[in-house]
This record gives structure tokens, sequence and C-alpha cells, in this order.
């Protein structure tokens, strides 16, 4: 099994620790290929980067189309659903994914994110996959995605303490990581805290592995239908979708 992870934005270093962490949880069998766009945002933080950053996701989809499956490793699930149009196998996102592990394994949850910004995409995702009731709190760090590649360190110490806070004053029994770029915490974050701390790549790997296993794949039927064929101009005509299945 073939698996693509394909990071939204432009930074390679985001994209390298998503595939690690991957393939820490991959099965022995799951290869785990990792790539990022050439244009677009370094970094997806809110609705306005998130829009820039799909057409170039789009196109890694359909250039790794040979994989069996897709996880888009942004914890806004960016392009998710167009994704899902062109891609021969399943696309998993990580906030959809961590969603449900975490409604698995806990009766109440909280996401800790980077900037308050992204704080009301996240809270409308829980709604659109029925995890709103079970997520008691969605916390911003206020810590910039890519400063999390630069000081690792002050960065941890102020996720901790929002998840401290999340614990205390929301009832969170659970935590789930809202940024690709917070991969390397969810263990030591665990420990500390007693308590699981999901990855969203982790959990979007594992989904995908079974997705794949069970030999599912997007509906065709409304939703997900192949976009159908009409003329695209500029740099769009790369990656018609109707040349993609």
């Amino acid at each position: 099994m073939k698996i693509h992870i394909v990071n939204p934005n432009t930074t390679a270093s985001m994209t390298e620790k998503a595939v690690e962490a991957a393939q820490l949880v991959a099965a022995s069998g799951t290869e785990i290929i990792g790539r990022q766009p050439d244009y677009g945002p370094g970094s997806i933080e809110g609705f306005y980067d998130e829009v820039f950053a799909i057409p170039g996701m789009l196109q890694e989809i359909v250039a790794n189309n040979h994989c069996d499956g897709h996880v888009i490793a942004c914890f806004d699930d960016t392009g998710l659903d167009a994704a899902r149009c062109i891609a021969r196998g399943p696309v998993t996102g990580l906030c959809e994914s961590g969603c449900y592990a975490a409604m698995m394994i806990a009766n109440r949850f909280s996401i800790v994110t980077t900037l308050s910004r992204s704080v009301p995409a996240l809270k409308t995702l829980t709604e659109k996959y029925g995890a709103a009731t079970r997520c008691a709190s969605v916390r911003a760090s206020d810590v910039p995605v890519l400063e999390l590649e630069q000081s690792a360190g002050s960065a941890y110490e102020i996720i901790a303490r929002e998840i401290e806070l999340a614990i205390k004053d929301d009832g969170a029994e659970a935590i789930l990581l809202g940024c690709a770029g917070m991969t390397s915490l969810a263990g030591q974050l665990s420990d500390q805290f007693s308590l699981p701390v999901i990855d969203g790549v982790s959990a979007a790997v594992k989904m995908t592995e079974g997705l794949v296993a069970m030999g599912l794949s997007s509906s065709r039927v409304n939703g997900y239908s192949v976009p159908l064929a009409k003329e695209y101009r500029g740099d769009f005509a790369k990656y018609a979708p109707q040349e993609c299945l």
C-alpha cells in the first residue's frame, strides 16, 4: 500500500515532519511518500491562505494519483472535498480523522491550535463532522505555524498551558493537536498530562489504511462525482479534472 501525504503549503520541512509522524504509525507494508506544491502560501493560517493553497495541492493529488490513498496534511482539511472528487483512492483530513478518533476514546475533547484566526474555521469543521457536542473547546496558542519550526521549546510551553486550561476549565478528557506542525509534540504532551493527545497526521494515516484495506474510496454519487468536462484556462489546464480518473 502506498499513501501520499500532501502538505498544502510550500514549506518542505513541514512535509518532512508529517512524513516522519506517518512512518511511526504506518503498517509494515505501507509506503509513505510526502509532497508539497511548488507555489502557494508558506503556511495556512485562516480562510485567506486556504484558498490560495488549494490549486497547488490539487495538482499534487493528480500527480500522485497512482497512490492507494491520500492524506491532506493540514488541520484545516484544506480542499478535502475537492480532492475527493478527483482522487482515485480515499482522501482523509487531519481534523476529520482526529475528531473521529477523539470521540472513540473520550466523552469530551478539546482542540489546541495555532492562531485565533483559525478557531472559527475549526469550530465549523467540528459541526460539519458531527463532533460539535463532544468538542469542549477550540483553544488557540497564538503561536504562528512557522514558529513551531523555529522555536519548538517555547512553543511547547505555550501549547502545554492551553492544554492545562482545556482540562481544568473545559473538562477535556483528550486533546487533539490542531496543526500538522505539532505532530512531534503529541507523545511528550500525553505523558505530561496523563491523557490521550492525538496527532491528526497519525489518525489520518490509520484511517486511510483502513479504508484502502476495505477497498473503499469516495462515492461517485452526487457530491463527490467527477467534475464535468469544461475548459480550464491558464495554469489550471495542467490538471483539468476530467483527465484525472
